[in-house]
């Protein structure tokens, strides 16, 4: 009786469990009447350009829910600042009107960001918009 090598087997292990995390998640098909251009054009929300997509973030939260980051990320661009969490969570902030961050070196300020949680498996688990004062 031939017995399968202990490194076929591990290979075999990986390839499952990296099968069953790719298929973790859905889509993001684009948010109808959100513009990703002009949100990834304004960097650090500097601008201020993304205040006025956060309406539309807000209707279609529940779709940024369980959405792959690659999704997400593909949509609004890459995050202006990204922490690391507990376990293998991730952070992902964009900041949506002019602040500190908008200085030289982009100093880190907690007033005006969408903040987007990834857990383990690559899926958003928490989206947090902020609550902007009417100018």
């Amino acid at each position: 009786m031939q017995t399968v090598p202990s490194f076929l087997r591990r290979f075999a292990v990986i390839l499952a469990v990296g099968a069953l995390t790719a298929s973790c998640g859905h889509s993001l098909p684009g948010l109808p009447g959100f513009n990703s251009e002009a949100w990834r054009a304004d960097a650090y929300g500097c601008q201020s350009q993304r205040a006025a997509q956060l309406p539309v973030l807000e209707k279609h939260r529940n779709e940024l829910y369980g959405a792959r980051v690659n999704d997400v990320t593909r949509l609004l661009g890459h995050p202006d600042e990204e922490e690391l969490g507990e376990q293998s969570d991730k952070v992902y902030i964009y900041y949506v009107t002019t602040g500190l961050q908008c200085a030289p070196g982009h100093p880190r300020t907690a007033r005006g960001r969408v903040l987007l949680r990834s857990g383990a498996t690559g899926t958003i688990t928490e989206v947090i918009l902020p609550v902007l004062q009417a100018q």
